[in-house]
């Protein structure tokens, strides 16, 4: 393993997934992205502690969820809301079409249409209000977890789907992922799901098992695979998932 390489497919993945700036020495080459996927769960916790940082800052002068909102805010200005655009154009596809050509059509389509909106607010409205809903350690911990596993998840499809555009925005990450370089991934983002309570972790990691395969199936039902899109819808049902599943761990 070149130390050097692997440094520079880290800050690959940093400069793809958000709006940090990179050291120009780092340079870009597109096939580097699906070696730099390994690191996309840590640039997720990363995120995660930005969203932690900022919330348990804005707890000293504002209300939970006036703090969850300006946490929520900053993430999305720090990765220029790209999962969220996936997410909302997978509702719009999805849900306003029949045909496997329709479907990616419209998911290709910049524009948003009215399912894309309502499921984005849905989405939006379902982290604030749960995150809101939790005592401020465990929320500042699952906004890290959250960010982490759900990226570890999504890319998962890398080792399993089959990428189904010719060209595409994604189409360099989208390669094959060895098994190994999932499980890489799957060190830097699934231990934050323990570090509350072991066994809300434990029930976490099951809920993400079925989901990920209800939704890998779903893909394939629809589209033969996935496209970037779909990482995007995959990686923002999870973190909901992980928000949800903690608060309903200390509600019962």
């Amino acid at each position: 393993m070149n130390p050097l390489a692997e440094l520079r497919y880290f800050f690959t993945a940093l400069g793809y997934f958000t709006r940090v700036p990179v050291p120009r020495w780092v340079g870009f080459e597109p096939a580097w992205l699906n070696a730099a996927a390994r690191y996309f769960p840590l640039v997720g916790a990363l995120i995660g502690v930005l969203a932690a940082l900022v919330y348990l800052a804005a707890l000293r002068v504002f209300p939970a969820s006036v703090a969850v909102l300006l946490s929520m805010a900053v993430t999305l200005l720090a990765t220029g809301a790209f999962h969220e655009d996936g997410l909302a154009d997978c509702f719009d596809a999805f849900g306003g079409a029949y045909t496997r050509e329709d479907v990616l059509r419209i998911m290709h389509d910049s524009r948003i249409g009215a399912f894309g909106a309502i499921g984005l607010v849905v989405a939006l409205a379902l982290k604030w209000q749960t995150l809101a809903a939790l005592p401020p350690a465990r929320a500042a911990m699952l906004m890290i977890a959250g960010h982490a596993a759900s990226r570890a998840c999504a890319i998962s499809y890398l080792v399993s789907l089959d990428y189904v555009r010719p060209e595409g925005k994604a189409k360099p990450v989208a390669q094959r992922m060895s098994l190994l370089a999932w499980l890489c991934a799957c060190v830097f983002g699934l231990p934050w799901l323990f570090w509350s309570d072991w066994r809300a972790g434990v029930l976490m990691l099951v809920v993400l098992a079925a989901l990920r395969f209800a939704l890998g199936r779903y893909f394939v039902r629809r589209i033969g695979g996935y496209t970037g899109d779909c990482l995007g819808f995959a990686q923002q049902v999870f973190e909901i998932a992980i928000y949800l599943v903690g608060l309903a761990w200390i509600s019962f």
